[in-house]
């Protein structure tokens, strides 16, 4: 498939457009010159105490049961943010929300939730609860974030959620790589070792 036959040379496209194509992941991502690998990743942990993980837990185990997740703003609002403003209280990262960035007409619109600290960390949620095509965004605006970024770090984080379920992917700068890992994290099932990792992204100076 030509690259023309993907994007078109000249239209105006924003992030959220490119979770409505329908095109392989590693064709799209192509067109930018960068490469696609589905792997299972075996990512790092904290060992640090997570004081007040039992109690996030409990409360979501509490809530969930009365909670209508049908809407994207629930599933924001009562899975999402709850868990990111813990990784805020383990590590100190800078979160903005709903962040305008644009590199060019292709490549433009606002990310969900971006976190600096060590390291970036960008968090999306997967609009229509769509796992596969909410990664194809999140690739594309760890691309953007490549392009823009004055960071040197090696590695670019990136998860995409739909509340209750999360997924990792890691962009490698130097080779021009996105890994999509095929595990997933269940909430609250996996909380902890989602914010182990979590917490270990924003952290790790390795």
């Amino acid at each position: 498939m030509s690259k023309a036959a993907i994007i078109q040379t000249g239209q105006s496209y924003t992030f959220a457009d490119y979770f409505k194509l329908n095109y392989e992941p590693e064709d799209i991502l192509g067109y930018f010159g960068y490469t696609f690998q589905p792997q299972a990743l075996e990512l790092s942990k904290t060992d640090q105490p997570l004081e007040r993980l039992q109690d996030l837990k409990q409360r979501l185990e509490e809530s969930l049961p009365y909670l209508s997740l049908t809407s994207e703003t629930a599933r924001r609002e009562f899975l999402i943010a709850p868990v990111l403003m813990e990784l805020i209280h383990y590590t100190h990262a800078r979160l903005r929300v709903e962040y305008p960035l644009t590199v060019n007409d292709q490549l433009k619109g606002t990310l969900d939730y971006y976190l600096q600290s060590e390291h970036q960390l960008l968090v999306i949620e997967a609009k229509n609860a769509d796992l596969q095509r909410g990664f194809t965004q999140l690739a594309v605006e760890l691309i953007a974030i490549d392009l823009w970024s004055p960071s040197e770090t090696p590695l670019l984080y990136g998860a995409v959620s739909m509340g209750n379920i999360w997924q990792f992917g890691i962009l490698h700068r130097e080779t021009k790589q996105i890994v999509q890992d095929i595990n997933l994290y269940r909430v609250p099932a996996d909380l902890e070792d989602l914010l182990r990792i979590l917490v270990t992204m924003l952290q790790d100076r390795g």
